[in-house]
């Protein structure tokens, strides 16, 4: 659900970024989904420490003493603290844009421009939803995905051939950019949804608060909050999440 709107100029890129990683690539030259996959579990933790590593040394994190950070840590009680063995990393990046997003090895990252825009309730919802990405395995996909793309393309050492570490800095910078911008499927996206909306019950908070970011981010985008054309647009996804608390299920 990573939401990349530009808070002043209202551009959407939206819940869970969104440049799109080009998957036909692996095709066209004649790599298969298969060689990604050959990314271990390893090389995506790696992959995405160095990744998130490389987007806080460009970016302005809010210090912890600060309103920003001191928010967060507020909305973040109650909510889990690590996911299939990664520990969860919170932090903000002091800026206008609005966005979120989770990598792999629990590193989430959320932007000032979405703190400002949204409550604590619907922030955590959104954190819930970048969660369950972690979670639900969709950001170690992507790993794997983003790596052998860049493969395919010659831009990296072919998956299998060549470890993670071995990445120049202008690679990983790419790489990094692939991932907090990576495209989920709508069947993906919906998971997290669901995710989230599980989690703020068995939590004790209101998942009517998934509904209302749905609402804001259908008002910034014309309600065509589609990432890509595949995303279910935010009008959409909030109706979803409102059927189910509408049926207590």
């Amino acid at each position: 659900m990573k939401i990349r709107l530009a808070a002043i100029a209202a551009s959407v890129l939206a819940f869970t970024g969104c440049a799109q990683m080009d998957a036909n690539a692996l095709l066209q030259s004649g790599a298969t989904a298969a060689q990604a996959a050959m990314l271990t579990d390893a090389d995506v933790q790696q992959l995405s420490v160095q990744s998130c590593q490389q987007q806080d040394a460009k970016s302005k994190i809010a210090p912890t003493n600060s309103v920003y950070a001191k928010r967060l840590a507020n909305v973040m009680k109650g909510l889990p603290t690590s996911v299939n063995g990664a520990t969860l990393d919170f932090k903000v990046y002091q800026t206008k844009d609005v966005n979120a997003w989770a990598m792999a090895n629990g590193c989430v990252r959320v932007y000032g421009g979405l703190l400002d825009l949204m409550s604590d309730d619907e922030v955590r919802a959104v954190l819930g939803h970048e969660i369950g990405h972690v979670a639900l395995g969709h950001t170690k996909k992507a790993a794997q995905v983003a790596y052998g793309v860049a493969a395919a393309r010659g831009a990296v050492g072919a998956v299998g051939n060549a470890t993670v570490s071995a990445l120049s800095k202008s690679q990983l910078a790419d790489l990094s950019e692939q991932l907090i911008n990576a495209q989920f499927s709508q069947k993906q996206e919906s998971q997290a949804d669901d995710y989230s909306y599980d989690l703020l019950r068995s939590k004790g908070y209101n998942p009517q608060a998934l509904v209302t970011s749905f609402q804001k981010l259908a008002k910034l985008d014309g309600g065509n909050s589609s990432i890509m054309s595949s995303h279910p647009a935010s009008a959409d996804r909030a109706k979803h999440i409102q059927d189910r608390i509408n049926s207590g299920k």
